[in-house]
C-alpha cells in the first residue's frame, strides 16, 4: 500500500465514522500523507452574537484537518494540546479552508500546523496542534484491497 493509498483509506474510515464534522457542515477535501484540508460554509447557525463565525466554529475546523492529517499514517493518533490564534472574522456566507501540515513526527509525537483562511486567501487563524499515537488502527492494513 502506498502512503496515499494509506492516508486515503484512513481518511475514508475516519469521515465514515465523523459524525461531528458532518453535523456542523464541513467537507472533507484532500488527505495525503501528513496533510488535509477541509472546508465549511459560514451559516447563520455558525455564527455569535457579534454576527460573525464563532470562534468555536473555527477551532472545530481546524482541529478536524487537524485529527485527518494526523491520522493518515493509519495509526490511531489524538490531540495532546492545541492552541489558536484568530486574526480575523469569518463572515456569514463565506467558505473556510483549514489547511492541516504536519511539521514534525518523533516518536510518538507529532506537530502540526493549520492554517485557516476565507475569501481570497484572507487569514482567519492558526493553530498549531500536538498530537500523540497511541495503540490501535484505523483499519487493518492486511484485509485492504
Amino acid at each position: 500500500m502506498t502512503p496515499q493509498e494509506r492516508a486515503a483509506q484512513s481518511a475514508a474510515v475516519m469521515w465514515a465514522q465523523d459524525a461531528a464534522s458532518k453535523w456542523l457542515g464541513m467537507e472533507l477535501g484532500e488527505v495525503t500523507e501528513g496533510a488535509a484540508t477541509l472546508t465549511l460554509k459560514i451559516e447563520p447557525h455558525h455564527c455569535n452574537g457579534h454576527g460573525i463565525c464563532h470562534g468555536g466554529v473555527i477551532f472545530a475546523l481546524a482541529d478536524s484537518a487537524f485529527a485527518f492529517a494526523c491520522n493518515s499514517r493509519n495509526q490511531s493518533t489524538v490531540a495532546q494540546q492545541n492552541q489558536i490564534t484568530y486574526l480575523a472574522p469569518g463572515r456569514l456566507g463565506e467558505t473556510l479552508t483549514a489547511r492541516a501540515v504536519e511539521t514534525s513526527l518523533q516518536g510518538r509525537t507529532g506537530l502540526t500546523d493549520v492554517s485557516v483562511t476565507g475569501a481570497e486567501g484572507r487569514v482567519i487563524a492558526r493553530f498549531r496542534g500536538l498530537s500523540r499515537a497511541i495503540p490501535g488502527t484505523l483499519f487493518d492494513e492486511s484485509a485492504a484491497p
